[in-house]
């Protein structure tokens, strides 16, 4: 498994979270990219309204995940094994992650982050 997780750029907290993913990416299956670059919703075929509502996994077999089921999907990619997709498949496992993704993503501002990438990175995320 691998593929490109789209990340809040404008955020730090999401950026720092991009960081540890990179750090933990052992197999050298993960990429990221900010979700502010142009044709990133049609890539995924999310719709434009609900974008920027959560990170995005688009598989290199063209399956496309969002929210803590795209986050699953990358460390599962990062470190080369299929356990945390196993673990959110569990019965009520994933509708727990998810609303704590939920959550988390709206508070996210009150997180600690880092430079947003699109701060650090300003010609990555042009809009």
């Amino acid at each position: 498994m691998s593929g490109i997780l789209f990340f809040d750029g404008d955020c730090g907290m999401c950026t720092r979270a991009k960081n540890l993913l990179l750090r933990m990416n052992r197999t050298g299956a993960v990429r990221t990219e900010p979700m502010q670059r142009p044709g990133t919703a049609e890539r995924v075929g999310a719709p434009a309204e609900t974008f920027m509502d959560s990170i995005w996994w688009l598989d290199d077999d063209g399956t496309v995940y969002s929210a803590a089921h795209a986050a699953n999907a990358a460390v599962a990619a990062a470190v080369g094994t299929q356990i945390p997709l196993a673990l959110y498949r569990l019965p009520g496992v994933h509708q727990v992650q998810e609303l704590a993704y939920r959550w988390v993503a709206g508070h996210r501002q009150y997180f600690p982050g880092t430079t947003p990438h699109c701060t650090s990175a300003p010609g990555d995320c042009a809009r």
